[in-house]
């Protein structure tokens, strides 16, 4: 839907393209388009219901989500091996959420775009981190699956027609599990032990090896956005909703060009984050800890108190006390720690902040949730 008439109506279809972009505010578009902001505001959301219902009859049959931060050489080597491996498929469009990259990565989006309409580009208006823009990505996909993955080139793009393959077959999710890594070995053994160790403490069925490569039915994608959560682990959620999943092995390549931009600190929150957001089991491992201290403290008590009553005298020594004033201490921070944690995620949750903010789209928007399953 778009208005009409003249110059004027030329204006105003300039105005409220720029506007429903992101790229000019509300004041600036109803001055360009010569009308009071009101008005015009009530035009733009006419505009953006047609647009809205024009999108949920036209779903491409696949949509590729790819966050990116500051990965400018590697976008152009990216979209050359997945265009090709995306068009037998059908129709398709390929979504960029940048995540206020410092490089041209925005810029080298936007080149691909005006060759290929079907590129299409999310701005977030600051560092979200990579959940949040997966967040976004998922609030603007439109294909009936979605794909998921790096801009990097780890995840190697011939690995979605599998993926679709079985989509077909019935499977709502599909994910990737890396049979080989090309990291360094401290890196691969990190892995090896959180994946492990987060399956055997979830209360969720999480497959080991798996990260956020896979390819996600429509009805799983609503499932996933209807989600309240502002501390999200996705691909933990993506096990929480069901529905019918599988798995392919891939050898997942080093990065194409650059490092990588998780830190140590990242890892380790995303870890934190991972343990905490499906289990209670670091809670009830601080009441063990708690029960066995006090355990060790009365077992000291008796045994002062035995070698008292057979030798008439208490050993005496700091060094004992010393130790277990510190092991005491150390446990009770250990357990204030652990409350720490899960008191920071319920102050989070209970702010409602959304996990992104966007700066602008380019050919990509929001899609209302339950509009169509496609």
């Amino acid at each position: 839907m778009e208005p009409s008439g003249g110059d004027s109506g030329a204006s105003q279809r300039a105005a409220l393209r720029t506007f429903l972009d992101g790229r000019a505010t509300v004041l600036e578009a109803s001055e360009a388009a010569s009308m009071a902001p009101a008005a015009f505001l009530d035009l733009a959301d006419r505009v953006r219901a047609a647009d809205d219902a024009d999108r949920v009859g036209d779903r491409p049959e696949i949509t590729v989500v790819i966050p990116m931060f500051d990965e400018e050489p590697n976008v152009g080597p990216l979209l050359a091996e997945l265009i090709p491996v995306l068009e037998p498929i059908g129709t398709y469009e390929v979504i960029f959420v940048d995540d206020c990259s410092r490089d041209r990565s925005r810029e080298v989006v936007l080149e691909a775009r005006a060759e290929n309409p079907n590129v299409k580009l999310v701005e977030l208006a600051r560092n979200f981190g990579h959940q949040g823009a997966l967040s976004a990505g998922y609030d603007h996909a439109r294909g009936r699956a979605v794909v998921v993955m790096d801009a990097d080139l780890q995840d190697t793009p011939a690995v979605i027609t599998q993926m679709v393959e079985r989509w077909r077959e019935g499977y709502d999710v599909v994910y990737a599990v890396r049979e080989k890594r090309k990291e360094g070995a401290i890196l691969r053994a990190s892995f090896f032990v959180f994946y492990r160790l987060l399956q055997r403490i979830s209360e969720v069925d999480l497959p080991l090896d798996s990260g956020d490569f896979c390819l996600l039915d429509r009805k799983v994608v609503e499932a996933m956005r209807s989600l309240p959560e502002a501390n999200r682990f996705l691909r933990g959620l993506r096990g929480w909703v069901g529905f019918r999943q599988t798995g392919i092995t891939y050898e997942r390549a080093a990065r194409h060009s650059g490092e990588t931009k998780y830190s140590i600190r990242g890892r380790v929150r995303f870890a934190i984050d991972g343990l905490l957001s499906f289990s209670d089991v670091p809670l009830r491992l601080a009441s063990y800890a708690g029960f066995l201290t006090l355990f060790a403290a009365m077992l000291y008590l008796i045994v002062a108190i035995v070698a008292w009553l057979i030798g008439g005298e208490v050993v005496r020594g700091w060094t004992s006390i010393i130790f277990v004033v510190l092991v005491a201490g150390g446990v009770q921070l250990l357990i204030l720690g652990v409350f720490g944690e899960y008191l920071s995620r319920i102050y989070q949750e209970t702010k409602r902040r959304p996990p992104y903010v966007l700066r602008a789209t380019h050919g990509a928007a929001y899609d209302a949730p339950g509009a169509d399953r496609g």
